[in-house]
């Protein structure tokens, strides 16, 4: 199984395409999508300005973004990898690439918010290096959420 990965940015179609899966996903964890209606603006598709498409073939089966947060650090963005197509390592792939993505443009450390619940992204984060550090803005006011960096 070849997998190729693609740049776009967050206006492509398959970029939608898994931002409402995830969006979905991400509320059904929380019992429903009232309950981050507040965090919503901060991930909007759009406002992603570097997105990784993994393909398989023709089909787009996974992907993930990167945002500036501040002058030093870029956050990660919408990690997602098709069920059909998990553990073949397409999320450590494309995290090795996010993370030379965000060297190239100049970023010290990247940021993520997860979910603690989430075991399988949360074991992928850290066997990658990433680290617990205090919730950030928005993130510090969501029940629930945890926060990891990554120095590069």
């Amino acid at each position: 199984m070849d997998i190729k990965f693609i740049w776009t940015d967050g206006k492509s179609e398959e970029f939608k395409h898994f931002y409402k899966i995830t969006e979905d996903y991400y509320s059904s964890l929380v019992g429903g999508k009232d309950k981050r209606e507040g965090f919503i603006p901060y991930n909007l598709s759009a406002t992603i300005e570097n997105v990784l498409i993994a393909y398989c073939g023709d089909i787009a089966v996974g992907c993930c973004g990167l945002k500036a947060y501040n002058d030093s650090d870029i956050e990660i963005k919408r990690v997602w990898v098709e069920p059909g197509y998990r553990g073949r390592h397409i999320a450590t792939q494309m995290m090795g690439l996010l993370e030379q993505k965000a060297a190239e443009r100049g970023f010290k450390r990247l940021i993520l918010q997860t979910r603690e619940k989430m075991n399988g992204a949360v074991a992928m984060y850290k066997a990658l290096g990433y680290r617990y550090i205090d919730n950030y803005p928005p993130y510090d006011k969501l029940e629930g959420a945890v926060c990891l960096a990554k120095e590069i």
